[in-house]
C-alpha cells in the first residue's frame, strides 16, 4: 500500500516539474521575441540639461548624423530631458542645440544590443550654424586624432 502512494507522489511531482519546465521555456521564448532591437542595432539615449541649474531642456533639438553629415534622426527630449533612438551599429555624430544655449556636438559609437548614453549640459549662449560647423569639425578632428594615437 505504501509503495503505491509513493509512486503517485512521484508521478505528481514529475508532472508538475514538467509543466514548470515547459512554462519556463515558453516565457523565455516570449521574452526574446519581445525585444525591439535586432542583433545589429543598439540604442542611443540623450539626456539634455541646462548647465549649472541641471534643469532639463525639453525643447532642445537632438540631431543624429552620419559621419558624412547625413541626418539619420531628429529628436526632441521629453519633459525630463531624455530622448531615445534605436540605431544600426556604427559611428554617429550627435548635435544638440537650442536657441538660448550653445550647441554641443558629440561623436558616439553604437554597438549591437548595447545602449550608449550621452549627458549634455548646455551652456547659456546663442547657438548658430557657424557654431554647429565649428563644433562638428572639432569633434571629428579630435576623434580622428584620438584614433591615430591609439594605433601608434
Amino acid at each position: 500500500m505504501r509503495g503505491r502512494s509513493l509512486s503517485k507522489v512521484h508521478t505528481i511531482i514529475g508532472t508538475l516539474a514538467g509543466i514548470a519546465s515547459i512554462a519556463g521555456a515558453a516565457f523565455s521564448v516570449v521574452q526574446k521575441g519581445s525585444a525591439t532591437t535586432t542583433p545589429n542595432q543598439g540604442n542611443l539615449v540623450a539626456i539634455v540639461k541646462a548647465a549649472g541649474s541641471r534643469q532639463s531642456v525639453p525643447d532642445a533639438t537632438i540631431e543624429i548624423l552620419t559621419t558624412q553629415n547625413a541626418i539619420v534622426a531628429t529628436l526632441t527630449p521629453d519633459a525630463t530631458g531624455r530622448a531615445t533612438q534605436e540605431l544600426q551599429e556604427g559611428v554617429y555624430v550627435v548635435r544638440i542645440s537650442h536657441p538660448r544655449y550653445a550647441a554641443e556636438v558629440r561623436r558616439v559609437q553604437v554597438m549591437p544590443r548595447q545602449t550608449v548614453e550621452i549627458r549634455a549640459s548646455l551652456r547659456a549662449g546663442a547657438s548658430s550654424t557657424i557654431n554647429h560647423t565649428i563644433n562638428l569639425d572639432h569633434a571629428l578632428n579630435s576623434t580622428v586624432s584620438a584614433v591615430r594615437r591609439a594605433f601608434r
